[in-house]
This record gives C-alpha cells, sequence and structure tokens, in this order.
C-alpha cells in the first residue's frame, strides 16, 4: 500500500499577483495622500480670502501676508526625472 500526502503545487504566479495588487494599493493610497495635502493647502491658502487676489500685493506687508501659507515646492531634479 502506497500512502503520499499531497501537497498543492506552489503558484508563483499568484504570489507575483498579490504583490503587484499591494503595490497597486500602495500608490493608489500615496496619491490620494498627496492629492489630500495639496487640496488642504490650497483651501488654507490666504489667497483663496481676498477678494483679489489676482492682484499683485500693493506692500511688502501684504506680500509677506500672502506668502505666509504653505508654499508649493517643486521636487527635485531626481524626482522630476522619476516623473517624466
Amino acid at each position: 500500500m502506497r500512502t503520499s500526502s499531497h501537497q498543492p503545487a506552489p503558484r508563483p504566479w499568484l504570489a507575483a499577483a498579490a504583490v503587484r495588487v499591494t503595490r497597486w494599493m500602495a500608490g493608489l493610497i500615496a496619491e490620494c495622500n498627496e492629492a489630500q495635502r495639496r487640496l488642504t493647502a490650497l483651501r488654507m491658502a490666504p489667497d483663496m480670502y481676498i477678494t483679489d487676489s489676482d492682484r499683485a500685493p500693493d506692500t511688502y506687508a501684504e506680500f509677506l501676508f500672502r506668502t505666509s501659507g504653505w508654499l508649493r515646492h517643486e521636487p527635485s531634479a531626481r524626482g522630476r526625472g522619476r516623473a517624466g
């Protein structure tokens, strides 16, 4: 009599698919986080509450007030290279 313990064959494609889905979800969450951060920065900017925000500031004090909020920073050269 022969006894065999049946073990399922490993499925490397299933593990690879799980890794792809996990990376996709992580990227989606990171993108949503960045969008929420940018939206918050834009909504909290002093220019949102000035009636003539497209007009240049009249005084240096007004200029300092307008730039007192969060400023958008450009990505580094290394970061711009990856995005393009």
